[in-house]
Parts: C-alpha cells; structure tokens; sequence
C-alpha cells in the first residue's frame, strides 16, 4: 500500500461512512447503510435530535488538521447540525461574522495563533462574546485545561472523541445558550427594555473618572400633573412605559433608566463632544414629535434635557450626577428646553450672586443658620423623645426662609456641602445639651446625598460624634428617595461606615416602585418617611391600597414608617389602620424652635 493510498484513506472516510458515526450517536440511518445491520448492537444514543421548528444549530470547527476536521464535520452533518470548518486562523474572524455559528469547537494547536488566542480574541468582540467555545484537544494536562477555562473557554474535549459524546456535546451547550439568551435580561425592564437604575450606575462608577467621556444626561417629561388628571394613574403610566421603551430606541447603545414618574437617565460615552448638543436635541425632538397611542387618542409628549459634558472630568459619579441634575432644572428655565452644565470658576463669597444666595455667606459666618423642630410620634404611644430638624435661615431683617427657599439658593451659590455641615453641627449641638440636662432625644437629620458621598464627610461626621460623646442612634441621617436613588451605589459606602456607629439612615419622601422597593433593601435603614401624597390622597382607593403595600413591605424589611404632613384626624385613623408607626404633621404640632413636646401624655 503506496503512502498515498494511506493517507487518502486516513483523511478520506468512504462514501456514507458518516452514517456509522450517526448510528454511534443514536441518529436515524438510511436502508442499506452498513450501520443499519448493526442497529440492534448499537448503544442508546444520548443526544436529541434537532427539533425540525428549530433553527439549525450552526458549528464553526476551527481545525488544521484535514482528517480531524472531516470527522467533526461529518459527525454533526449527519446528524442534522450545520458544521463549517476553518483550517486557517487568519480566517476565524471572517467566519466568524459571516457564518454567525451558535458555537464554535476550537482545536487548542493551530499554526500562527493557538486556539487560546483565538478564543480570548472572540471574548473581546461584544457581538460574539455569548458565543460557547468547546475545545477539543488531546492535551489531558489538567494546568493545560484549566487555563482554556480562565481564556473564556466554556468546555472541552478530549480526543479521540466518540460521536455521540461530541453530538451530545454540541447540542447541550447550543440549547443551553440559547435558552439564556430567551431568557429577559436582569438587568433591563422587561417592558420597557431600558437598564435597572443599578446597572446604568455601575457603568457611570466603572467609566468615572477612569474613563470619563461623552455625556450624562436628564430626560424629564414636561407636564406630569395634567397628565395624571386627564388620563388617570392608569392611562398616565402606560404613556410613560411607551416612553420608556421609546427612549430606548434612541439612545442606542447608550445605557438609560427611567429614576422616577417622568424623569429618566442616560449615559452615553460614545457620543463625539462636537456632536454633544445634536444628542441633546435628537432626545428632545424625537420625544417631542413621537405619536404615543392611548386607547383612541394619540398623545405628544414634550421633553425637557440636562447634560453633563464628562470631558470636564468630573472627580466621581456623584459629581456629574449633580452637574446633570442641575443642568435639568437650568433647562426648565429655557425656551429650547435643553439646557448643559458649565462649570463655573471659583467665585469671590457672594460674587454673581445675588438676593438671598448672596446672604448665605454671611449667614454662615454670623451664625443666623438655625434649626426647627417637629415631634415625631409613635402611634402606639412611648414616651421615647423625637424630632424631625428642619433648616432655617434668619434674613438681615429677621425674617426666617425655610429650607425650601435656602436649599435651592445654596446649590446654586455653591455652598450646599457647607449648609449641610452647620446643621449636623447644629443638630449634634441639640442633642449635647439635651444630655447634659439628663435627657435624651433622637433627631432626624436632612442631608443631601452628594454631602454624605462626598470623600471624608462620613470620617468628619464620625468624629464630630464622638467629640461630642452623644450616642450614635440619638441620629438619624435623612436622604430623599429621588436623591438617593441617583446616589445608591456610594450611599452603600457611607451607611457601611454609619451601622458600626449606630447612626441610623431614614429614606424619607418614600413613594413606592420597583426600583425604591429595591432601595429598601440595599440600604441599612432603620426608617422609611411616607411621601406626602400618602397622608394628602387617602381618599384615593389606589393610594390607599398602595400605601398598605408599602407599609407591609418595609415592616418585612424590619423598618419603622413615618407618616408626613398628617393635618386632620380622617388620615391619622387611616394611616394608623394602615400598620404606620409614628406620625408627624401640623395635627401633632406644628413646626416650632423648641422641644417642649410632652411625648408622655400625647394621645393621637
């Protein structure tokens, strides 16, 4: 026999032979087929044939060698698979986006480029990454494996390989695969196909400041209120998961979540600086001039956007966050409807800024930042002191202007971070007082998210704690919902350096949803504060009903309920038939400058 009779019969199996390897593997033969006389002998096979409803399942078999590569790719013909072989590795690629395999069954030993290589080379490609990759190698070496593995690799084999165990192989790993990608994603809405706020703020931490470019925008939809009125909760909710899923169409590749009613999160890193300001307006035209359909009318949403240009190099997600929450509210303002946060220079105190922004500044020097209190009551009754603090500033003419007049004015003069230092100043005060007449007293404390982010403030609050000597659970910190869920991920790091302390965080204007009741459970908190459209809306069956939902559900997570802004007794029968736990309102008392509440003998 001639070397090349050998070799031809090494590389060249006879016509039909393929079907004994599919009688090995349990798959139909033809009549006549020599495999068939020997059917009755033939172990039970231990693959499934493909489902004929089924697509195809498609194998790129990357494969130098002529006589391996015909075994594989007669195995899987013949048994119903569609099996493509590369014998050069220049060449992975190419088939790669042109034959669009379900796998790949990868020989370890090419020439030029291992299949190890190549395996790590289809891992970085985003549109093949999902791909399973078997290897089939005669390399037994465990190390040698293991390191196929840690390249991406999602299995193995070792020649030389039986037919019905390479068949089994395939096909298990393909319909594995593809059942996962049927499955929805975890992290998108399933409705709406946008990013779980928790995904969209892991990109933003991985890319700040690391990485930082594109842009950081809002998307809040204009005119809420009149929506809700004229469509109801029902008909308002569906325009705005149509947006949603809209939003999603045009923003790409871009990651976007929707953070509460009408507002929304984008993160577009790709997105060229020069086209920064079309993005802008392709989000708010492509809103603006989209029908969105509700039962027989067709609806025109106008949007408004805030961005944050990150080439600024903002030094943390919070910061960019901030800068594009404020870019938001600028555009409010703008008869285009888009507005972009500018970083300004450092300014002299008071410079540019006018009216009460202006006083801040003295204000702070001169002490006339104070604090009110409401009591806090446990419906059950108790004894226990505590109170809500409340920020106020008193003008040069004696006037005093809420927190809802003074927080604005800080943000916009940049001095919120300052503000929110002198009230834990002032509140940490209160309490050493309070003991030093042999009292005790607990006080909730508002902060901004982007103070308690901030490097060092949880290390500075800490210590004006212990110089002081008052126990940590006589402080409650307390954060805003739409606040903390734009901050969730560094809020975990400053309430992971509280719990040690005993300082206890409070999520106060709750409103239920599925990304605040994720919240509940993120954060160690101790109390969760009702919106006040709870207290005002119990008229409402819905809020009613919504409002028991989430009572019940931060009693599971072992959290105690505050209910707000309660002014007449109907709501505090309501809310206290509802399972609350303490109530706090103008029906207790309204706001004062002293702590003179007999928490002792109050009945509600």
């Amino acid at each position: 026999m001639s070397d090349a009779d050998s070799k031809q019969r090494a590389e060249f199996p006879p016509a039909a032979y393929w079907r004994r390897w599919a009688a090995d593997a349990g798959q139909p033969t033809l009549p006549g087929d020599p495999a068939d006389a020997s059917r009755e002998d033939a172990p039970t096979g231990v693959a499934t044939p493909v489902d004929a409803t089924e697509a195809p399942h498609r194998v790129l078999i990357v494969e130098d060698d002529p006589s391996q590569a015909l075994f594989a790719e007669s195995v899987l013909n013949g048994a119903g698979l569609q099996a493509r072989v590369v014998a050069v590795a220049g060449e992975f690629m190419g088939a790669l986006s042109e034959f669009q395999p379900d796998l790949v069954l990868m020989d370890l030993h090419m020439p030029g480029m291992d299949g190890a290589e190549l395996t790590a080379q289809l891992r970085q490609q985003a549109a093949f990454s999902h791909i399973p990759v078997v290897f089939l190698t005669g390399d037994a070496d465990p190390e040698r494996q293991f390191e196929m593995l840690e390249v991406g690799a999602d299995d193995f084999l070792t020649k030389p390989v039986r037919p019905r165990h390479l068949i089994a192989a395939v096909q298990n790993r393909i319909r594995r695969a593809r059942a996962l990608q049927q499955m929805p994603d975890p992290g998108r809405n399933p409705l709406t196909g946008l990013n779980s706020r928790l995904q969209l703020l892991q990109h933003l931490a991985d890319a700040i400041p690391a990485d930082a470019r594109g842009a950081l925008g809002f998307v809040e939809i204009e005119g809420i209120t009149a929506l809700r009125d004229r469509y109801g909760y029902a008909g308002l909710e569906t325009i705005l998961t149509d947006a949603g899923r809209y939003i999603r169409t045009l923003v790409g590749d871009a990651s976007a979540t929707r953070l509460n009613d009408n507002t929304f999160l984008v993160f577009a890193p790709d997105v060229a600086r020069v086209d920064l300001d079309s993005w802008a307006r392709s989000l708010r035209d492509g809103i603006g001039s989209h029908p969105f359909p509700l039962a027989d009318q067709t609806i025109r949403l106008r949007a408004l956007v805030g961005y944050a240009d990150l080439a600024h190099g903002y030094d943390d997600p919070g910061s960019a966050l901030a800068a594009a929450e404020q870019a938001l509210r600028e555009s409010r303002g703008t008869p285009v409807g888009i507005a972009v946060h500018m970083p300004a220079p450092s300014a002299a105190p008071g410079e540019a800024q006018g009216g009460l922004g202006d006083d801040l500044h003295d204000a702070l020097a001169e002490n006339r930042i104070e604090l009110a209190f409401q009591p806090i009551v446990a419906v059950a009754g108790g004894d226990e002191a505590q109170y809500q603090t409340l920020l106020r500033l008193r003008g040069r003419d004696g006037e005093l202007h809420s927190a809802a007049r003074v927080l604005p004015a800080a943000e916009l003069a940049g001095l919120l971070h300052e503000i929110d230092r002198r009230v834990i100043e002032l509140a940490i005060a209160t309490l050493v007082e309070r003991q030093r007449v042999g009292s005790t007293m607990r006080l909730f404390v508002s902060q901004s998210s982007r103070s308690l982010i901030q490097a060092g403030y949880a290390d500075w609050l800490l210590q004006q704690i212990a110089d002081a000597g008052v126990p940590g659970t006589s402080l409650v910190i307390d954060v805003r919902q739409d606040d903390a869920l734009i901050h969730a991920l560094s809020l975990q790091d400053f309430c992971a350096r509280m719990v040690p302390a005993a300082v206890q965080l409070c999520l106060g204007q709750y409103s239920a949803s599925e990304e605040a009741d994720a919240l509940l459970a993120q954060l160690p908190l101790g109390f969760v504060r009702l919106a006040a459209r709870y207290s005002r809306q119990l008229d409402e069956p819905r809020v009613r009903d919504e409002m028991r939902v989430a009572v019940e559900r931060a009693h599971r997570l072992g959290l105690q309920v505050i209910g707000q802004q309660v002014e007449d007794p109907q709501a505090a029968a309501t809310l206290w038939m509802s399972g609350i736990d303490f109530i706090q309102g103008n029906l207790v008392q309204r706001v004062a400058n002293v702590l003179d509440f007999d928490f002792h003998h109050s009945v509600l």
